[in-house]
């Protein structure tokens, strides 16, 4: 038996495959967000490794047999956060997530005097990476960064906790701003830029390699053999990509979770950075990948439910329930509650209705929601160049809408296809544990059972590229009318 456990901004997943790929239980913690200022965004790393043992509970209560037999761990979580630990290995400061927007300035002064991160790190610094919010603490919180001893990532937080080791996949750290995306290797350039050094940084292995054996304590008290490894695993999204079977050059996947990101395997580093488009070394070796990543994507949903006081299972039929007419006389939304990355690189740009009437019902709030969050994705697309994409998986929890699966198949004009494990990081961190126990690659990352096909239909295409111009031009009026108001 093999365990996937996947840190979200939202919940800590886990998933328990075995040796033929059989997904046996799974198990859901809520995780909370802390904003304690506009911008900011903080979790407790303590918060985590509480939900992981309550994930094992869950597992081993619903599968004591099959949890007996657990030979090895995966690991995915969200990517860019920082953990930072002194030299006694305690926690300094709650993580700065992926989302905290706080470092916009510190961005600007590292593209500025460091345009190596563009050549080595192969992408834009943008505010939710890891490298500037180093930058920050040092101008802002300088006593606690000046006892720094490692840097982690939260997974690698998690690991630390099972195993003792400090430990980092090439997927994950390619996140981080300072790594060397070609060589797969830490930069030495690019640490010195945030006043670090890579002794401050985890080892690095491949996600499939084993990094570490679960602690003997632990092993014992979670009533399994002592000999269970813990694989390297990987960023969230390159994990799902293992989950969904996107391994080899041209696969892609769409993950409509808190974030929206389109994912694309490449044999070869690729980079467009000035686009925004990310590209980061892939979970398994010889490969890396491109991503678009919206930084709103299913949270804007469940942002406008808590508005409503209403569920998403139930604004989702309301949506159903609209007519075309209905449907063409809804706002437009631009989803970036929480600025945007790609393609505009904008951490000061903001959500919003236009077009809305006394006569607008809470459905079309919904459609414009579920449309917008699409739009942006498009937006994605187009910068990813030519692609090739025949068609894409879309994981997530979005991905459990036939509405919104459909809506993106329209808008993108490609094939969307989704599958019954909706859980892709963690079913990519098991399936990266049992690559760790020596599992076969072909027979490991097979893309899963196909759980339906959303074809683009024609008849949508003019109505749909229509609202997109205009959901263009609001975004370009929103950057004029921001010059026009008062700097904080």
């Amino acid at each position: 038996m093999y365990l996937g456990i996947d840190i979200g901004t939202s919940e800590l997943k886990s998933q328990l495959i075995d040796n033929t790929g059989k997904i046996i239980t799974s198990s859901h913690i809520p995780l909370i967000i802390h904003r304690p200022h506009p911008n900011w965004a903080e979790q407790s790393p303590q918060s985590w490794w509480d939900a992981t043992n309550q994930s094992i509970a869950t597992i081993r209560q619903k599968a004591p047999e099959a949890w007996s037999k657990l030979r090895a761990i995966g690991l995915s979580g969200q990517m860019h956060g920082a953990v930072i630990l002194d030299k006694n290995q305690h926690v300094l400061r709650d993580c700065i997530l992926w989302n905290d927007t706080r470092s916009t300035e510190e961005c600007e002064w590292l593209m500025e005097h460091y345009p190596a991160f563009l050549s080595i790190g192969a992408n834009l610094v943008m505010p939710g990476f890891t490298a500037p919010k180093l930058l920050w603490l040092a101008r802002n919180e300088p006593d606690i960064f000046a006892q720094i001893d490692k840097v982690l990532l939260p997974k690698d937080y998690l690991r630390w906790r099972l195993t003792g080791t400090l430990v980092g996949d090439m997927s994950d750290s390619a996140g981080t701003l300072w790594f060397d995306v070609a060589k797969r290797d830490w930069s030495d350039t690019l640490l010195q830029a945030t006043g670090l050094t890579r002794q401050q940084m985890p080892t690095l292995i491949e996600g499939s390699q084993i990094s570490g054996t679960l602690r003997s304590d632990l092993a014992t008290l979670w009533g399994v053999n002592d000999n269970v490894i813990v694989a390297g695993g990987g960023g969230d999204n390159a994990a799902s990509a293992v989950g969904v079977g996107a391994v080899n050059n041209g696969d892609a996947f769409i993950s409509l979770g808190t974030s929206g990101v389109i994912f694309v395997v490449n044999d070869e580093l690729k980079a467009n950075p000035h686009s925004g488009v990310h590209a980061f070394a892939h979970a398994l070796p010889h490969r890396w990948h491109q991503m678009s990543v919206m930084l709103s994507a299913a949270s804007c949903l469940r942002w406008l439910c808590n508005l409503l006081s209403t569920t998403e299972n139930i604004l989702m039929d309301e949506i159903a329930q609209l007519t075309e007419e209905q449907i063409k006389h809804a706002p437009i939304f631009l989803p970036y509650l929480s600025g945007e990355r790609t393609p505009h690189n904008d951490a000061k740009a903001t959500g919003s209705f236009f077009a809305l009437r006394h006569e607008t019902e809470r459905a079309a709030l919904g459609y414009a929601v579920i449309e917008g969050v699409a739009f942006g994705l498009a937006d994605g697309m187009a910068v990813l160049g030519d692609t090739h994409i025949l068609q894409c998986s879309l994981t997530g929890g979005g991905a459990r809408s036939a509405i919104w699966a459909q809506l993106i198949a329209d808008i993108l004009n490609i094939p969307i296809v989704t599958h019954p494990a909706s859980s892709s990081g963690a079913l990519g961190a098991a399936r990266l544990a049992w690559l760790a126990d020596g599992g076969d690659e072909a027979t490991v990352c097979q893309k899963p059972e196909i759980q339906k096909r959303y074809l683009p239909q024609p008849n949508k295409q003019a109505f749909l590229n229509k609202r997109y111009q205009v959901y263009k031009i609001l975004y370009q009026q929103q950057k004029t009318a921001r010059a026009l108001l008062p700097t904080e």
